[in-house]
């Protein structure tokens, strides 16, 4: 097998949630480049919709579900419609997650709790639903979670999100023994990308310069940088990874963007 093709996803089923734009968007777009159908879910039609008629447009099959991703019941039931949709199933993303930024003392434990379903909880349903689904109708696969350079380091606010991304990757290489060798677990860790979230960002430079340098390849990445580490992990190419998260962040040694919270 030549290099590049190793890279390839030909006729391969993949379900992407968070689809409707940003990340799950991008990989979604990039897995059919790749020659993978996709079921892609978000909680807006319209989204769902444009992203459909760009794998449309790569030669692909795109099936679209609307559900609100915060409940990892409607979470799980996606499996299902790939089934149904393309008769099998061979890669999950679980990209749905985020969390709102706030100082540790306006933080509730219910915000915690929040933060810890909405990240990880929804990752654990669609996992676990898909697994069996992966053995019988496809032999194995690949699970693809994403995390983000906050589980790694300490910024001001994240007490939330920092907390929850961190415990889905440990998630990630506790799945990966539990469900190996047959299926592969591995997460991507992004850094500040250069989404729809960072729209106020990209339009004022002075916000967006410093956190540049801050960046040691002084740039913002783009949902480009993440959905090549998708297809890397999703396809043969990344056969010999489990357990791993790869740090797609510019180098980042410490948060590039501060936000105003005062010492107490």
């Amino acid at each position: 097998m030549l290099i590049l093709d190793r890279f390839r996803l030909d006729d391969k089923v993949a379900v992407v949630t968070g689809a409707g734009r940003g990340l799950g968007a991008a990989i979604a777009l990039a897995f059919a480049e790749a020659g993978a159908d996709v079921v892609i879910a978000a909680r807006t039609q319209s989204q769902l919709d444009e992203v459909a008629g760009q794998v449309a447009g790569a030669g692909r099959k795109a099936h679209v579900v609307v559900a609100d991703l915060a409940h990892p019941d409607a979470t799980a039931e996606l499996v299902q419609a790939a089934i149904e949709a393309f008769g099998k199933l061979d890669v999950v993303v679980n990209n749905v997650g985020g969390t709102m930024p706030a100082p540790l003392l306006n933080t509730s434990t219910k915000d915690l709790r929040d933060a810890f379903t909405f990240n990880v909880s929804t990752a654990h349903a669609l996992t676990s639903a898909a697994v069996p689904l992966m053995l019988e109708h496809s032999g194995g696969g690949s699970i693809i979670n994403i995390t983000s350079t906050m589980g790694r380091l300490a910024g001001r606010g994240f007490v939330a999100y920092g907390t929850a991304k961190a415990a889905l990757a440990h998630y990630t290489r506790l799945a990966a023994l539990d469900l190996c060798p047959r299926i592969r677990v591995n997460a991507i860790a992004p850094g500040s990308i250069l989404t729809s979230a960072l729209d106020v960002v990209a339009s004022n430079d002075a916000l967006r310069e410093p956190m540049e340098k801050v960046t040691p390849l002084r740039r913002l990445g783009d949902p480009a940088d993440i959905a090549a580490a998708a297809v890397y992990l999703a396809s043969p190419a990344g056969a010999y990874l489990t357990g791993k998260t790869l740090e797609v962040d510019g180098g980042l040694t410490m948060p590039n963007l501060d936000l105003p919270i005062p010492d107490l």
